[in-house]
Order: C-alpha cells, then structure tokens, then sequence
C-alpha cells in the first residue's frame, strides 16, 4: 500500500470491533507477511482513568488472516489471565 493510500484511508479494511473480556478490550492485529500471518493484538484497559495500551506480538505463524485473528484474540486472552494489570508495568 502506498504511502498516499495510508493517508487517505484508501484501500484500508475498517477497524476491528475490540472483543470485551475481564474489562479488556481486545483488538487482534496479525502482521502479514511471509508464510503467513505473524499472532498480534492490542490490549487495552482503562486504569486510574487512563487508557492503557500492551502491544502483543507474537512469532507464531498462520496461513489464514480469520483464524490469525481467532488465535490473536485466544492468545491475548491467555496472556490477560497470566499477567492481568501487570501488563502495563
């Protein structure tokens, strides 16, 4: 995508709705690229009335965007349970 397109909304898919869970919001954001899609997602929280953001990447590959998505938002949900608030330090 050219850098006219990114700034000019064109050819963009529209944002994700975020799934809720545990008062997250989950937004999954695999990264294409070779071999597939690379696990990502942003995970977000309002804490002391501050947005707070964790940025979860992964190395883990899909060949399907869909099911990147499903395991993105699967994985990030493990993550939630481990860590909880901690994840924003």
């Amino acid at each position: 995508m050219s850098i006219l397109s990114r700034l000019f909304g064109g050819g963009s898919k529209p944002a994700p709705e975020p799934e809720l869970y545990k008062g997250f919001r989950i937004f999954p954001e695999p990264e294409a690229g070779q071999g597939g899609y690379r696990l990502g997602a942003r995970i977000e929280k309002e804490v002391g009335g501050a947005m707070q953001t964790h940025r979860m990447i992964r190395a883990d590959r899909i060949q399907s965007a869909e099911e990147a998505e499903a395991f993105s938002i699967r994985k990030a949900k493990q993550l939630i349970d481990e860590q909880g608030d901690r994840l924003f330090g």
